[in-house]
């Protein structure tokens, strides 16, 4: 069971998955495998079908189940193939140098950003 934070994370990257690059789209949240739901799978710009696994504090925990979830996925030849991307709000190091080892792309998520909420923080744009 996901806590507050990490569900609502997966709720908000579903509604903007944009926010893993142009030309994503959503194809469900909570995909369910014989070893438990994905996170969220979806479609990159090429049509790929691509496995997100979400954590707040990305550990080698969270690249190893997502590594388990890509090679389930890969054996649907309706799926295959399937790359994985690991998203967190913060991400380990060792969590990221063993995710792209694996081949799965790292990506840091805001989530005041994502809710909405400005930055205190000074910028000039």
């Amino acid at each position: 069971v996901k806590d507050g934070v990490e569900a609502h994370l997966q709720e908000l990257l579903a509604a903007q998955i944009d926010v893993l690059g142009d030309g994503f789209s959503l194809i469900r949240r909570e995909y369910p495998t014989a070893i438990g739901p994905v996170d969220i799978l979806s479609r990159d710009a090429d049509g790929a079908t691509v496995a997100v696994e979400i954590k707040r504090r990305g550990g080698i925990d969270g690249v190893e189940q997502l590594t388990r979830y890509v090679d389930l996925l890969n054996r649907d030849e309706l799926l295959a193939p399937v790359h994985g991307v690991f998203a967190a709000q913060e991400i380990k190091p060792q969590a990221r140098t063993l995710a792209e080892d694996r081949g799965f792309r790292c990506v840091t998520l805001d989530y005041q950003e994502m809710r909405g909420v400005e930055s205190d923080e000074l910028r000039l744009f």
